[in-house]
């Protein structure tokens, strides 16, 4: 047998637990061993190794916009790995060019204004973490309970300390208030060096947690009177995950002068993006001060044109905002008392439940051919594929009074 070669890859059909057993002696403990093994996909559904169908109520957390396997989508990788696939940032792509001019339209950005292109939510935040140093200013702003990622500098923006703390000391200068207070806010900007505050609109680790419109709103007036760069994380909110292209577009006159894209922008294909705001903000960077390899290479260009345009040919922002309406509208009517409530906008919706049961409810949910996930012990998220039918979410509505008796049976939390 040659270096090359496996003697599990000739097997025929293995078995999960079997795929299972490898990934355990071939990966990294980053995640813990896998619930499922996932082969296949098609719109909503998955299927695992043992051909166990899936609802799939969370696509990836936010990530295959258009569910698994879409024509369009598929199309457009295929057309144009059989064009060209990578080039080096010596050189520009028409995708890439194309992208970037369809993303400043769709976030209405001023003139002047310019993308970079990354490969991850992380790489997007790290990036704007740049662009706040490049002011010159010291400080930067952060609120309790976000999450803009893993890589050091985003992970300085980051609030779970069970995140942080092991691999502490982390890039300087960030500090965390609490999210939604305008009176700390306008403390902390006030002596006019802050470079940068940092917001997600709606905090899907904390439990899919909108920030209030005065808030929002408050922290856009402030940081303009203070020179302060207003980023905002879209990275799960963006890309019609709400029912508009940006979740801050629901509320009006809330422009950033930085934003960051990724998760759903690929459908699936890694690619990031970071959105500067007008000539002052974009001529920050030069060249020689921030780079990738693989970022806006043609590929993920494509992948992400086509989820944009099936968005917008398929009138998916229009029903994204109704499924949304019927998840809230519909848990509601079930009058659980178990259900205390769901917060979110359009498809990024959080059920939050009266006991700290959430994991639970996620693994029986799993059992029952629903993947759904739990941010936090008493939030249920959901993000599924904006492809959605009604007749999915219904059917797991239903189900969702028995998930709970069953996770309260088994005494879990």
């Amino acid at each position: 047998m040659t270096m090359f070669e496996s003697e599990h890859i000739t097997a025929t059909n293995p078995t999960g637990h079997e795929f299972t057993d490898r990934y355990r002696s071939a990966l990294l403990n980053a995640f813990g061993p896998p619930q499922r093994v996932l082969v296949r996909g098609e719109g909503a559904r998955v299927w695992d190794a043992d051909g166990t169908e899936y609802l799939d109520l969370l696509a990836g957390i936010a990530v295959n916009a258009l569910g698994h396997a879409h024509p369009a989508l598929v199309a457009a990788v295929q057309q144009q790995a059989e064009s060209i696939i990578h080039v080096s940032n010596f050189f520009a792509t028409p995708p890439q060019i194309e992208l970037a001019e369809t993303l400043l339209r769709l976030a209405q950005a001023p003139d002047g204004s310019g993308v970079f292109f990354a490969n991850s939510g992380a790489e997007a935040n790290e990036a704007a973490l740049k662009l706040a140093r490049l002011t010159g200013r010291p400080r930067v702003i952060a609120l309790e309970d976000s999450f803009h990622g893993r890589t050091l500098g985003s992970l300085s923006l980051t609030w779970k300390k069970a995140y942080r703390e092991p691999f502490e000391p982390l890039p300087g200068g960030v500090e965390f208030l609490p999210a939604g207070d305008t009176e700390a806010l306008a403390r902390a900007l006030a002596p006019g060096d802050v470079a940068a505050v940092f917001a997600e609109p709606i905090q899907g680790e904390a439990g899919v947690v909108p920030l209030e419109t005065e808030y929002l709103l408050a922290a856009r007036r402030l940081t303009r009177e203070h020179g302060t760069l207003l980023v905002l994380d879209e990275v799960q909110t963006g890309m019609a995950r709400t029912g508009h292209w940006f979740s801050h577009q629901r509320i009006d006159g809330l422009q950033p002068d930085v934003m960051t894209l990724a998760k759903g922008l690929g459908g699936g294909v890694p690619i990031g993006a970071v959105i500067a705001c007008g000539p002052a903000t974009r001529g920050l960077l030069q060249p020689g001060q921030h780079g990738t390899t693989f970022g806006g290479n043609p590929l993920a260009a494509a992948a992400a044109l086509a989820v944009i345009r099936t968005i917008a040919d398929d009138g998916l922002l229009e029903h994204a905002q109704q499924m949304g309406e019927l998840i809230e509208h519909a848990v509601t009517a079930l009058h659980d008392p178990r259900l205390v409530a769901v917060r979110g906008a359009g498809l990024l919706r959080g059920i939050a439940l009266r006991d700290p049961r959430a994991a639970a409810v996620a693994a029986v949910a799993l059992e029952e051919g629903y993947i759904v996930n739990a941010p936090n012990p008493t939030t249920i998220r959901l993000a599924p594929p904006l492809i959605i039918q009604e007749s999915q979410l219904r059917g797991f509505i239903a189900a969702l009074p028995g998930l709970l008796d069953a996770a309260a049976a088994r005494g879990e939390n």
